[in-house]
């Protein structure tokens, strides 16, 4: 299903809505704005095959249509979207055969964070992953699917940063944001919600135990999609 966006969010088209862009330094308008809208991309708030509106977009940010059209080719370059022509952009879908190959890398690339995070970890960032981990309990027991996915990504942002490797963490980062959507999904699942808070659990012991081994395998085990889960996304994947 093909659907235009403008400012959506959670399955809604929200009209009319203004918001402010401003350049950040070192940093032009079309690369602000791409990152205004990698941001919805990454918190899996646009859908895959989302039409993105030129006009509305350029109108939503007080902007000309210039800096949306070189923001869209940045985030092509970055397999973020797709390039149509006339017809414009689109968030980008991805098959169910490439899906799976990339949660296996993914999966490869958080656990070497993991392990990363495990050597080299303070105390003062266990006490924080704990207030999130917090967080994310309280969000699953309201059952409030979009700040659970929320409160998710902050935890795995949090390791990314712990691992003291920002080319890592940044290479992480862009391939997590071109499977978010799909991720989303995935937190829907029956019983994922549950298992996610369990598997967060070990892998945040494990870190705090500097223990990498143990750390690097229950990431990775945590972001593959393996045995009855991945029939299961298979399933809902259509």
């Amino acid at each position: 299903m093909m659907t235009e966006i403008g400012a959506h969010r959670a399955g809604k088209r929200v009209k009319n809505r203004r918001e402010t862009l401003s350049a950040s330094p070192g940093m032009t308008l079309a690369e602000s704005l791409r990152q205004k809208l990698e941001g919805g991309i990454a918190a899996g708030h646009l859908e895959p095959g989302s039409r993105l509106d030129e006009q509305e977009i350029a109108q939503r940010f007080g902007v000309s249509r210039t800096p949306v059209r070189e923001a869209f080719r940045l985030m092509a370059a970055n397999n973020l979207v797709e390039l149509r022509g006339r017809q414009g952009a689109a968030v980008r879908s991805i098959k169910a055969q490439v899906l799976i190959e990339m949660f296996q890398v993914m999966a490869e690339l958080e656990g070497l964070c993991a392990r990363l995070a495990a050597r080299r970890v303070s105390q003062a960032w266990g006490a924080e992953i704990g207030q999130i981990h917090q967080r994310l309990i309280v969000a699953g027991e309201a059952g409030d699917i979009d700040v659970f996915y929320d409160v998710n990504q902050e935890f795995h942002e949090a390791i990314y940063e712990a691992s003291r490797n920002v080319f890592l963490a940044d290479q992480t980062r862009k391939l997590r944001n071109q499977v978010a959507a799909y991720r989303r999904r995935v937190t829907r699942m029956p019983n994922r919600i549950a298992d996610t808070v369990r598997e967060h659990e070990a892998v945040m012991q494990a870190i705090l135990a500097h223990d990498q081994e143990r750390a690097h395998s229950a990431m990775r085990d945590h972001v593959n999609l393996l045995g009855d889960n991945l029939l299961d996304f298979l399933a809902a994947f259509e």
